[in-house]
């Protein structure tokens, strides 16, 4: 089998052929256009069929040229940029940052782990990420707009505005002011445009929200039956952890999303600490449902104040529901799973 590590960038896409003993036997550098996937299996085609491309952030800068590829029939893998870097640095020859060497420590990392994400067609989980990373960034955007809006206010009556500002009160708010210098006539008008934007931010996020809804509402998923997890929460989930079957435990879902601590042992010391790395958007999204549990009569709740009575703090009791909700999420993708 031929491994085919590929360096893809936005103007051209670096590959490297290697055999089973990682040494490399082509090499080629398209660019990034419309014939770059004909020019690619065009080199490709003298290196046999059992080959697979490895492809170094295949949901990043590789999304398009990955889509492409397994369109055409190609097995395609995704090689996290953290273990193509890595093989980079351990190889006493290939230490050098350039494309043509990270293109084959992407094919070595593909050679010697066997459990790298296969790159599959894009299917309705991929709409679900699209539709939660744009409902992120309006709020996000929204947040900013607030924040302009509150030190403006603040430059023009005494006290400021309410810290949960809507638009409606903030209006109200400038059209009380009576500006007698040529600097709060600017203020008040600036106020105004950004009363504005957060009306168009408002309904921008409210239109967002019912497209999530009517997206989620097409998959079925069994996520919704727990407690804390609503529409967004669900596209959030469905989005991020794409194809649950790469998931074969609760172990390694937890590993993935953050929630499961790291070992940090030493000698004859036993230890572990917080897992500030996987992937944070999925690990946001069952904080949320953990606090959304913690605030409501529920088996969550309960099983929170226990962890208070047993002495822990409030973190960590909240992190050790998060781990219990992290399983729960976990049995309900195996649900749609069975049900597909």
């Amino acid at each position: 089998m031929v491994l085919i590590g590929v360096d893809p960038h936005k103007m051209t896409h670096t590959a490297v052929a290697i055999d089973g003993d990682e040494t490399p036997i082509a090499r080629v550098q398209v660019d990034a256009d419309g014939r770059q996937i004909a020019r690619l299996l065009a080199w490709a085609e003298p290196l046999g069929n059992e080959r697979v491309w490895a492809i170094e952030s295949a949901a990043g800068l590789g999304q398009l040229l990955s889509q492409q590829l397994v369109a055409a029939g190609e097995v395609v893998v995704d090689v996290p940029a953290a273990l193509s870097a890595r093989a980079r640095l351990l190889g006493s020859t290939k230490a050098a940052k350039n494309d043509p060497n990270d293109a084959l420590s992407a094919a070595i990392v593909a050679l010697r782990n066997r459990d790298l994400r296969v790159v599959g067609a894009d299917g309705h989980n991929a709409v679900l990420r699209l539709l939660a990373d744009r409902l992120h960034d309006l709020t996000a955007s929204r947040t900013q707009t607030a924040c302009r809006l509150h030190v403006v206010l603040r430059e023009l009556i005494e006290g400021g505005a309410p810290l949960r500002l809507r638009a409606d009160r903030a209006a109200k708010l400038l059209r009380s002011t009576r500006p007698t210098t040529a600097v709060d006539v600017e203020r008040r008008r600036l106020g105004l445009e950004l009363v504005a934007d957060l009306r168009r931010c408002d309904l921008a996020i409210t239109e967002q929200k019912t497209r999530i809804i009517t997206a989620v509402a097409v998959t079925g998923t069994a996520l919704l039956e727990i407690h804390g997890v609503g529409p967004t929460v669900a596209a959030i989930i469905l989005g991020q952890v794409g194809d649950p079957a790469r998931f074969p435990s609760r172990d390694r879902f937890a590993a993935y999303n953050g929630t499961a601590p790291i070992e940090a042992s030493t000698a004859m010391v036993k230890r572990h600490r917080v897992n500030q790395r996987g992937n944070r958007r999925l690990n946001h999204a069952l904080h949320l449902i953990a606090v959304t549990q913690v605030a409501h009569d529920t088996p969550g709740r309960a099983y929170y104040q226990r962890k208070l009575d047993e002495g822990k703090s409030k973190k960590e009791a909240l992190r050790a529901l998060k781990r219990r909700i992290s399983d729960a999420v976990w049995r309900q993708l195996q649900v749609d799973l069975d049900r597909r």
